[in-house]
């Protein structure tokens, strides 16, 4: 299985900042799949203002819905770079919007893939339950269902970091990864 790594924080905690400075040291190929849609001119400003802080030379993949199809693409058509996805509450978002089932079975792709993949993936989202409980019925499915997809991504991750003013919290290692593996083993 290949390393993941889940990035989590507040809007402006320097999640994608981090995650891509991580890749950048490592010196790795990257494919970037973006998952903003610039349904407005606001958000058109947001997606520029990120691809100009991003490296020239990383591929970027547009997949507002379809998550686990684009990784699994790059999986097969480049497995020796690593993946970063920003950001898992805008994929949430749009899946939540669209017609039928769409978040359920894209969440379950989702969580079916990452096991079976041999190279990095990075996840960047917004960690949104630390507010208060909003006050419509959709505001409160997207804070319950980023965070259940936050926990079930967690268990499986190899590292889970929380930005908090731009200064990395490390929640989870490897070495921590490691060490409840062992404690469960025993009990």
């Amino acid at each position: 299985m290949g390393r993941i790594e889940l990035i989590l924080g507040g809007a402006r905690s320097g999640k994608s900042r981090y995650a891509e400075q991580q890749l950048l040291q490592a010196g790795t190929d990257v494919i970037y799949i973006a998952t903003a849609q610039a349904l407005d001119g606001e958000m058109q400003q947001r997606i520029q203002r990120h691809q100009q802080q991003r490296p020239a030379h990383w591929r970027t993949i547009e997949q507002p819905i379809a998550l686990a199809d684009a990784i699994q693409q790059v999986s097969t058509s480049d497995p020796n770079a690593a993946i970063l996805v920003d950001c898992l509450t805008l994929w949430v978002t749009n899946c939540l919007l669209a017609d039928g089932d769409c978040w359920s079975s894209q969440k379950d792709a989702l969580l079916r893939l990452l096991p079976q993949l041999t190279q990095p993936l990075w996840l960047v989202s917004n960690e949104v339950g630390h507010g208060i409980v909003p006050l419509g019925e959709l505001s409160r499915r997207f804070v319950d269902e980023s965070g259940w997809l936050h926990q079930a991504i967690a268990a499986q991750a190899d590292g889970v970091t929380l930005m908090v003013a731009g200064i990395p919290m490390f929640v989870k290692s490897h070495a921590t990864h490691r060490q409840l593996g062992s404690i469960r083993s025993k009990q």
